[in-house]
């Protein structure tokens, strides 16, 4: 029999005699591939176009990092994919600005989990989907206008004048929000925050927030007439 490939790290698992004089150098190959699946570490730079997380037979190859930070300035949704089949589990760090749009780590055929700008996950993948186990928010400083992720926490200061900041859309059940008034001016520049056709508060319209200090956490009902409600009152 020949060799063959293990399905996930594809790894070269040999058959006994078949790789007189060149089994040692497959097999060293073999450690450095599990050596980057245990701790290895890619850094990528994402922008405008989907990127392909690679898993060559019998080498290493980017797909099979333990940790993988993704960078750069988004000019388009995009997608950084791992093959079907699959198995794995990721460190992944997502430390691009999103410029109002979004960054999705999945499978080929999958859907997958939208990252959320300055977070970190472990996320892992059955062959057919990516899942989240787990995600370290951070709060992020906002200035200026943009659409948000969910799971955005955001110290958003109006001492220069009034920001909008628009949520997500296509929310789920359990996504959220969180604001807080960094330099205590929303009672001279209000917040608004954009309501990207779903309901705030059983409401049709943006929210307006002009109370100093404010701090609070929208988060997304799945009931369409509620939309996204407080998590306290």
């Amino acid at each position: 029999m020949a060799n063959s490939t293990s399905a996930s790290l594809k790894l070269t698992v040999q058959t006994t005699g078949e790789n007189s004089g060149t089994w040692g150098q497959i097999t060293n190959t073999n450690l450095l591939i599990l050596e980057q699946a245990i701790g290895g570490y890619g850094a990528f730079g994402v922008t405008n176009a989907s990127r392909s997380l690679t898993f060559t037979n019998g080498a290493v190859s980017n797909g099979k990092d333990q940790v993988i930070k993704l960078s750069g300035t988004l000019s388009a949704n995009v997608n950084v994919t791992m093959p079907d089949s699959v198995e794995k589990t990721y460190l992944v760090e997502d430390a691009c600005d999103h410029a109002g749009y979004t960054l999705t780590f999945k499978t080929t055929s999958g859907t997958g989990i939208a990252l959320c700008e300055g977070h970190t996950y472990v996320l892992w993948s059955d062959g057919t989907n990516v899942y989240k186990g787990q995600e370290l928010k951070k709060w992020r400083a906002v200035t200026a206008a943009e659409t948000v992720q969910a799971g955005a926490q955001l110290a958003v200061n109006t001492n220069g004048g009034g920001v909008t900041i628009t949520l997500p859309a296509s929310p789920s059940l359990g996504d959220e929000v969180s604001f807080i008034d960094q330099g205590y001016d929303f009672d001279s520049n209000a917040l608004t925050v954009g309501r990207n056709s779903s309901n705030i508060a059983n409401a049709g319209s943006d929210l307006t927030v002009n109370t100093q200090g404010a701090a609070f956490t929208l988060v997304y009902s799945g009931d369409a007439t509620t939309g996204w409600t407080y998590t306290e009152k």
